[in-house]
């Protein structure tokens, strides 16, 4: 990310959040979005796919409460065009070095000319852009990249957690150079950037902006001898296997971050985030809705009609029993309590158990001969009757 792109994008209207919004209302708004335009929900679809990007830019800023100190702080400084040339100027256009305002190389109070001391702006001021801008000439560690990547659970894994073994590609040191880019070990600085790995360039309100050196790619070293593994770039693909422990009560379609676990920081850099979207495979016999889960329970006539104790299976434990009172309609939803899916806070939703009356496909012998005996009992009886009622007074 460039400065300038850092210092004029507006995270908070890309996430429509307001300037004061607290960490989860953050969090709601992207998590919304990033669902909305992901690009697995929208193939092909490249507008989608760029304003996942954004999204997640945004997200990766506001959503670390440091990064977003960071950021509010340079859009108050520099958002509208600050630093400008004031009264004096001569009306000629000035260079404003963003450098030399944070622990450059200009004589601050008490320094003499020619050695760097931390002037008026230095220390705070200095962190507030958290290595964004070039400073005392070095090259600045560089974050891993993000990785994503899919796994597909079973029923139970998904409700009880799991731990899977993720197979992931990604960007990493190239291991035949030593992350060098040279194949004798020894590149050269850069002469475009001088080895800072950024150059500076005229910006609006008359300071200049750094950018990654496009001759280096902001490595600040250029191969000699390019490796013939990393064709000079010092990085090479890398791939490596991982155990990751997927949490009890995860979702289908679910997007799950696991800080520092993507690809290797360059220079000491930290490590880019893993994200793992998880596919849950369906149940025979169970379903699920939020943290409940979900079964259906055949029962016999009499069952129903003169109420019974019946058991009911349970995901991964033993059965429970339930109490049918008489004259349980066909459909009646009774509930398991503490017997569903682990919430996030470690209790369990319920088990909802639906009722459905089972009619014989054939009856003989007794059985038949104890029908026709009821019906004859209830032939007074019309259940449709009130149903025929409404009917005419609609």
């Amino acid at each position: 990310m460039s400065t300038k792109d850092f210092i004029e994008k507006d995270y908070y209207k890309v996430l429509g959040v307001p300037k004061d919004a607290t960490e989860a209302e953050i969090k709601k708004a992207y998590r919304k979005l990033a669902r909305q335009y992901h690009p697995d929900a929208n193939k092909g679809d490249a507008a989608a796919e760029e304003r996942f990007k954004e999204v997640s830019e945004a997200n990766d800023v506001l959503g670390d409460p440091k990064r977003r100190k960071e950021y509010d702080e340079a859009r108050t400084l520099f958002g509208n065009g600050g630093f400008r040339p004031g009264p004096g100027a001569g009306g000629g256009s000035f260079n404003f070095d963003l450098g030399d305002l944070f622990g450059g190389s200009g004589p601050g109070p008490g320094g003499a000319g020619g050695q760097t001391t931390t002037g008026g702006f230095g220390g705070g001021l200095g962190d507030v852009f958290g290595g964004l801008f070039n400073r005392g000439g070095r090259t600045q560690p560089r974050r891993g990249q993000d990785i994503e990547s899919e796994v597909t659970l079973s029923f139970t894994e998904a409700i009880e957690g799991a731990t899977v073994p993720l197979r992931m590609s990604s960007s990493a040191p190239c291991k035949t150079c030593a992350g060098t880019g040279d194949k004798n070990g020894s590149p050269r600085v850069c002469p475009t950037c001088v080895g800072t790995g950024q150059v500076s360039r005229g910006g609006g309100g008359g300071f200049s902006l750094t950018d990654p050196c496009v001759d280096c790619k902001g490595r600040g070293l250029i191969a000699q001898d390019p490796c013939d593994v990393c064709k000079g770039s010092g990085r090479a693909k890398s791939s490596r296997t991982m155990q990751v422990r997927i949490p009890a009560g995860v979702q289908d379609g679910q997007r799950i971050r696991l800080r520092g676990k993507g690809g290797p920081g360059e220079r000491g850099g930290p490590g880019g985030d893993l994200y793992v979207v998880v596919h849950v495979d369906g149940h025979p016999v169970f379903g699920r809705k939020g943290d409940n889960l979900l079964v259906t329970v055949p029962v016999t006539f009499p069952e129903a009609a003169l109420g019974a104790e019946i058991k009911v299976p349970t995901l991964g434990g033993p059965p429970v029993t339930l109490k049918l009172p008489p004259g349980t309609p066909n459909g009646r939803t009774m509930r398991a309590r503490g017997k569903g899916a682990v919430r996030k806070d470690g209790t369990r939703g319920d088990l909802l158990v639906t009722v459905e009356v089972a009619v014989p496909k054939e009856t003989d012998g007794t059985a038949r001969e104890s029908l026709e005996s009821y019906r004859k009992a209830t032939v007074g009886e019309d259940p449709r009757a009130e149903l025929f009622k409404a009917a005419k007074g609609a």
